[in-house]
């Protein structure tokens, strides 16, 4: 579904992804972990044309996107979740939801949205930004799934999250992976990830340096934990 080969990308004059390549297939969840500015969110945002200089290959469903603008990248079907989550502060929850035009058929409708996560079917009327931290992040993906997107890019979802509130979003992730979407994640909390993901890359320095499939994970964890220096 994306394949991603000699990816640079710069910010004016720092070098800050080098080459990096990996694929995704379609219907699985697929990480990128790494120790902080190993350059994972920046692989996120250039992939959707957010950073200000790239080079490289990008191709979503065989269709090469390097050169696209980002709200073509976002039409072609690909969705993308900020760290920030970016959610509309003068907008209520229902607002925020229905704000991202319809991209393709096949996304979920919202009586499905709401059955996925009730806490936006009782606070839809609330404004974004009075809601707490994992219903913030429950709407930002809520609104990517309606959109008919079916590759996500989730930066960070578990970022500053409740231990019980990061469970309900690996189950949203594992339910929405069941449905048929793809996802791409960025995530700290290794732990979290490896319950999610087929296949893990290791980013260090702006590169892939390794590929992990998820029936690995249990002989190779000593050495992958020393690496992210967990």
């Amino acid at each position: 579904m994306l394949e991603v080969a000699d990816l640079n990308a710069w910010y004016d004059e720092s070098h800050v992804l080098h080459g990096m390549k990996f694929e995704v297939r379609e219907g699985e969840c697929v990480t990128l972990l790494g120790r902080n500015g190993a350059g994972k969110s920046t692989t996120l945002k250039a992939i959707m044309g957010l950073v200000p200089k790239r080079s490289g290959s990008i191709r979503f469903r065989g269709a090469e996107l390097i050169a696209a603008r980002p709200d073509t990248i976002g039409r072609a079907g690909i969705g993308f979740c900020p760290e920030d989550r970016g959610i509309f502060a003068g907008l209520s929850v229902e607002e925020n939801l229905m704000l991202p035009p319809v991209v393709a058929p096949g996304g979920m409708s919202v009586a499905d949205i709401h059955e996925l996560f009730p806490n936006l079917r009782e606070r839809a009327k609330s404004p974004g930004t009075k809601l707490s931290g994992g219903e913030q992040q429950m709407l930002a993906i809520a609104r990517i799934l309606r959109t008919g997107a079916k590759l996500l890019l989730l930066d960070e979802p578990t970022e500053g999250l409740a231990p019980v509130i990061v469970q309900q979003i690996g189950h949203m992730i594992a339910e929405i992976k069941r449905r048929g979407f793809t996802v791409l994640l960025v995530e700290q909390n290794f732990r979290f990830a490896a319950k999610l993901a087929d296949r893990h890359y290791l980013v260090e320095h702006g590169q892939v340096v390794d590929m992990i499939p998820a029936h690995e994970l249990a002989a190779r964890a000593e050495s992958l934990n020393r690496r992210l220096g967990i």
